[in-house]
């Protein structure tokens, strides 16, 4: 172990509940209600990931992208400026742009209906009308504003528009924790796409946790042996002060001993990222988590976002994709699978147990859970959830 894990560990302390707590109600997991209160609360006011910038590169170039009963346009206008709005006419509420995505033909959106026109900055620019409308002021209606950021490549929406939180100030001094790869610069190797028959909150939940981690993810469990440990983390054993001075991964967390990266067999496929540290190499997966919508993971040779879309109170849409440095994918021995393999896996075994966690919320005799101490991180998000309710 080097000086400054020890000094980490040395300045550490226990990270668990001091003791039991009550979980959410089951029913804020099925009940239709429920849910179109976390749409309003959680969703339509918080930073969502929607695609990568490259899907957006040109100017006039669109993305259509739909939550809850919302229904978004995303773009880039002609100079190349990204933009969101609400994909709805000032007229009288027609949907603008059917397609789900593409690249206008001209410099201005006009509704299929009566034929309003806009300007790719969404302002009214044409009123059809046999005659001019006294009163009708164009400069009073320009399409809804919705909140748009891009941050290493990827874009991300707000529907509180101009009373949205400033989207760095949302990540916050986590996004530091990515500051060493090249983010933007990454080319797509791989996707994966699911639908869970799960609320999307238990899936935040397993996210949260590694009680589970010994029993549904042995290959996992080898690869990061404290999760073997059904711990994340030093601090979430009651005892690390024991383990101060231990230079074991089962202790001090990352990567077995020999592995370099999450892979199949624990080695980097491609080029490695040179200017990573030490300890950003040593711990293997370097996470920045922004919920409700997605989080993203560095490696030494990839990095890897996770992302999710509540499609109902228990259906959520998971996706996952994995980007390489350019060259990695351009080279002939390049293993993709072996890269993608242990991602994929986890997920599928997950997604597996999520579903589980649904069925048996449905009993009518279970009326909440408990959490224990090793579930802190379970806690803090279901705390989250609350306050967000509580704000409505």
């Amino acid at each position: 172990m080097n000086e400054q894990a020890s000094k980490t560990l040395a300045t550490g302390r226990y990270t668990g509940l001091e003791r039991p707590v009550p979980s959410l109600p089951s029913h804020f997991y099925y009940d239709p209600a429920q849910h179109e209160r976390e749409l309003r609360a959680i969703w339509y006011r918080n930073w969502l990931y929607v695609c990568r910038a490259g899907d957006l590169a040109e100017p006039r170039s669109f993305r259509v992208f739909e939550i809850g009963n919302q229904n978004i346009l995303i773009l880039r206008d002609g100079e190349g400026v990204l933009r969101a709005f609400h994909n709805t006419c000032r007229h009288r509420g027609s949907i603008l742009c059917s397609e789900r995505e593409g690249r206008f033909t001209a410099s201005f959106i006009q509704c299929p209906y009566h034929r309003w026109t806009y300007s790719l900055q969404g302002e009214l620019i044409g009123v059809p009308a046999i005659a001019p409308v006294e009163g009708l002021d164009k400069g009073k209606l320009p399409l809804y504003d919705v909140a748009v950021a891009e941050w290493g490549g990827f874009v991300f929406i707000n529907l509180a528009g101009a009373k949205a939180r400033p989207f760095l100030d949302a990540l916050g001094p986590k996004a530091e924790r990515l500051d060493n790869w090249p983010l933007a610069d990454l080319a797509l190797g791989h996707s994966y796409r699911k639908t869970l028959a799960c609320n999307w909150k238990i899936f935040w939940e397993n996210f949260s946790e590694c009680l589970h981690c010994p029993g549904l993810h042995p290959e996992l469990s080898r690869l990061v042996p404290i999760y073997g440990r059904a711990i994340m983390g030093p601090f979430d054993d009651p005892a690390w002060a024991s383990h101060a001075s231990e230079g074991d991964p089962k202790f001090r967390g990352g990567l077995r001993s020999g592995a370099v990266t999450w892979s199949m067999d624990g080695r980097a496929t491609g080029a490695t990222f040179p200017d990573l540290t030490e300890q950003e190499r040593r711990q293997g997966a370097n996470y920045v988590s922004l919920p409700p919508s997605m989080f993203v993971v560095g490696h030494v040779d990839y990095v890897r976002l996770v992302w999710l879309k509540p499609l109902g109170p228990e259906e959520t849409e998971l996706g996952a994709d994995w980007y390489f440095p350019a060259a990695s994918l351009a080279d002939k021995d390049f293993d993709l699978e072996n890269a993608v393999g242990i991602g994929r896996l986890v997920l599928d075994q997950d997604g597996a147990a999520c579903e589980l966690n649904q069925r048996g919320l449905r009993s009518a005799a279970h009326r909440e859970g408990v959490l224990l101490p090793q579930e802190y991180a379970v806690h803090a998000f279901q705390n989250w959830v609350r306050q967000a309710l509580a704000e409505l």
